[in-house]
């Protein structure tokens, strides 16, 4: 080694040694705390909870109908008579739903009434008592001056048909295409 590595060395050695040596210095206080903290009694531990005893679960519906399946009992199809007309052409209102459309007006032709009716692409179309409208082959029953009154014929549920009455309001009274 030379004289200024060795110089160097001992330089290092001098300052380090003190800075060991303070940390032994104040041990005391950690160990008061500690004589301290072990003289209190300690807290009691809470008891282990109790667990409850295993039910089985008895499963009794092994004889029940099965929700995913047909019923067994179907309600006989009761033929009313009424059913949409199949072989008739489809009218343009026809196209929108009921709800979609609006009665702008009305005007009188040859003594006979005719609604305006604003259809969901902004065209307006004149009808007249007897006309289809709606998804629901609704047919026109009544036009007066602030409504069209139609008959909408729906499925019911058991494979049959059934008529409901349905009107289009004005369409400034934000009422139109509403059931009654």
């Amino acid at each position: 080694m030379t004289n200024t590595t060795r110089t160097l060395f001992f330089a290092l050695a001098a300052l380090t040694l003190p800075a060991l040596s303070g940390c032994s210095q104040n041990e005391d206080d950690l160990a008061a705390f500690v004589a301290e903290t072990l003289k209190k009694p300690g807290k009691p531990i809470p008891p282990i909870p109790q667990l409850k005893p295993y039910v089985p679960f008895s499963y009794s519906a092994f004889d029940a109908r099965d929700p995913f399946s047909v019923p067994e009992y179907v309600e006989e199809k009761v033929d009313n008579g009424i059913r949409p007309d199949s072989n008739r052409s489809k009218e343009p209102l026809e196209a929108f739903p009921l709800d979609g459309m609006g009665m702008m007006g009305i005007i009188q032709r040859n003594n006979r009434p005719e609604a305006l009716v604003s259809a969901p692409d902004g065209t307006i179309h004149t009808v007249v008592v007897g006309n289809y409208l709606g998804q629901n082959f609704g047919k026109i029953t009544s036009i007066q001056e602030t409504k069209i009154d139609l008959i909408e014929i729906l499925p019911d549920g058991n494979g049959g048909w059934m008529e409901q009455p349905a009107t289009i309001t004005m369409k400034d009274s934000g009422t139109q295409g509403k059931k009654p």
